[in-house]
């Protein structure tokens, strides 16, 4: 089943924002957007390559996104580009606009008189504390806490729950989603006769332009040097990032990853969910880490890295690992 979209466009208008070509009727008006199974009457959907072929000449969708080598495949009304996918995505900005932000601060939120905020919005219960600054355009939800001395730039969205620490920096067009702690104490500790002795972090982060931070993820300030998010970095849920990381441009790092302490992940990388990268280590650019994948030491070629044995039956599984042993003795 599709959703109804909340801004109608014709396949006209909506293929001039993708620059793409029509085939068919350019007057039709996108009402809703469906995957192809589901698609019916004034739906949108894509076929991304020939894995989606049969489903895309079965589909009753009324516009479809799709190659031009797949031109052919159904006779709805086509539009043509050569990364439908990533046309899907633009398409779906248009057809479901975001509203625009109105600026202003909810008598119950709670804002340091100190704090720079007169063109964000600041909704219920929200905490904004001392010589905060926060850009034009950004909108705090409710029950958002900011601590003091936090810079948030243009245009953001740190939506309700979500914890930002004193001296955070965030560029603009920054997303932050819920339960998100961002500026938290690194896990700093020495042995001393007394036990556990914590050792104060001291430093910061600072967080790039368009970086996009999952639910419930923790990025932990640095020791003393600040930890680093580089621009375009998507991190996912439930993500751990430890104290004095430095993460390159545009990598993306999949649900329950963990980097620990002083690791450095290059431009360009994609990190699969669950995968661990043991400290002060580095992966070089253009890498990408099979989920579930223990990064032990550093990587400094581009490519894919795997280090997950395939799951199969624990019997057959027992066998191998023994074999494993005895060939390492």
């Amino acid at each position: 089943m599709g959703r109804s979209v909340t801004r109608s466009l014709t396949v006209d208008a909506l293929a001039a924002r993708l620059g793409a070509r029509v085939v068919g009727d350019g007057s039709l008006v996108i009402r809703g957007v469906a995957n192809l199974e589901s698609a019916g009457l004034g739906d949108l959907s894509f076929c991304v390559d020939t894995k989606h072929r049969a489903a895309a000449v079965a589909s009753a969708a009324s516009v479809m996104i799709l190659r031009e080598e797949d031109v052919a495949v159904n006779s709805c009304t086509r539009i043509v580009h050569p990364h439908p996918h990533s046309a899907f995505a633009k398409a779906l900005d248009a057809l479901f606009p975001a509203d625009p932000v109105v600026a202003g601060i909810s008598p119950t939120a709670d804002v340091d008189a100190s704090a720079l905020t007169a063109s964000a919005r600041v909704d219920a219960l929200a905490s904004i504390g001392a010589r905060t600054s926060i850009g034009a355009g950004s909108h705090i939800h409710p029950h958002v806490s900011i601590g003091a001395d936090v810079v948030i730039g243009s245009d953001c969205v740190i939506y309700s729950g979500a914890r930002i620490y004193p001296g955070v920096r965030l560029g603009d067009r920054c997303i932050v989603h819920s339960g998100a702690v961002i500026g938290s104490d690194g896990f700093g500790f020495q042995p001393s006769a007394q036990g556990w002795q914590k050792v104060a972090q001291v430093g910061g982060v600072v967080i790039g332009n368009d970086v996009e931070i999952g639910a419930n993820t923790a990025i932990d300030r640095g020791a003393i040097e600040d930890t680093i998010i580089g621009n375009g970095v998507k991190i996912d849920n439930l993500v751990q990032i430890a104290h004095n990381c430095r993460i390159g441009d545009h990598t993306a790092i999949a649900g329950c990853a963990g980097l620990a302490g002083s690791s450095v992940v290059g431009a360009r990388c994609m990190i699969g969910g669950a995968a661990m990268v043991v400290g002060h280590l580095s992966i070089c650019d253009d890498v990408v880490i099979s989920g579930g994948s223990l990064v032990a030491s550093s990587i400094t070629a581009p490519g894919r890295y795997t280090s997950v044995f395939p799951i199969t039956e624990h019997r057959t599984w027992m066998k191998i690992a023994a074999g494993l042993r005895r060939s390492g003795k």
